[in-house]
């Protein structure tokens, strides 16, 4: 373990009065923006495989190869799941960046989320991977979110917020390790300070308990701290006897 001991101890006594209550604290692990074997994913992957932890991965549709698939062939507790279409943004400017947001029409956007699940079906085979949409951006407009089930999907990953209590359809992820306004770590503090946050919302009850708390990572756009960062709190998690990782294949069951 490294950086400041403070902040970890912070981690370890929010997970210790979850075992003190007799309770596990449910954890899963997304990572976002695949579309082909790089360095980095071989990384994540490592990471996955050295912790023995399920994944679920976010594949961009319009830019997915093949060699992806054959790369992800045999992963066992990895789940592949659809991310959005293009990874565009269609928001307007000056507002949240967001592919699947509010201002275009429902209907035209699911047209383009049916192209993204056709092209996941030529890559990855009928099934090959898990009817679930992770919206780019981590944004989505409340009537195609409503519109989901209909046209087909299992599950909707979105928002860095809790959901609303009871709505199974929805598992979201809560911690993103990443800074986006500088596209480089947020820092041990912030990342730590964002997973206890979200831990004790579910103990105390400000959270739906019965949702996961999600950890995002981004392989594409981490750093050497990033690295380090994910493998050891991932590690420090999984270690604790009250905590259970959630395996993503069954999330929305």
């Amino acid at each position: 373990m490294t950086g400041d001991p403070a902040r970890w101890a912070a981690l370890a006594a929010e997970l210790d009065l979850w075992a003190g209550a007799g309770r596990v604290a449910a954890v899963w692990w997304r990572d976002d923006d695949a579309v082909a074997p790089t360095p980095a994913l071989e990384n994540l992957l490592a990471i996955r495989a050295k912790l023995g932890l399920p994944l679920a991965l976010a594949v961009i549709p319009a830019r997915a190869q093949p060699t992806l698939a054959a790369r992800l062939a045999g992963e066992d507790g990895l789940a592949v799941w659809q991310h959005g279409w293009a990874h565009l943004n269609h928001a307007p400017v000056g507002a949240p960046k967001a592919e699947l947001g509010p201002g275009r029409p429902t209907g035209y956007v699911l047209g383009e989320l049916a192209r993204g699940w056709l092209a996941m079906d030529r890559v990855f085979g009928e099934t090959g991977w898990h009817k679930a949409l992770v919206p780019p951006h981590n944004r989505i407009a409340p009537a195609l979110a409503a519109a989901l089930p209909a046209a087909g999907y299992a599950g909707l990953s979105a928002g860095l917020g809790p959901r609303r209590a009871g709505l199974r359809f929805v598992v979201n992820a809560h911690v993103d390790i990443m800074d986006w306004t500088t596209r480089r770590f947020a820092g041990e503090a912030s990342a730590l300070a964002a997973l206890v946050e979200a831990l004790a919302a579910r103990r105390d009850g400000r959270a739906d308990p019965d949702e996961p708390v999600g950890f995002l990572t981004h392989h594409l756009a981490h750093d050497d701290e990033a690295w380090r960062f994910t493998e050891a709190a991932l590690a420090r998690l999984a270690a604790h006897r009250a905590t259970r990782f959630s395996d993503p294949r069954t999330l929305f069951e």
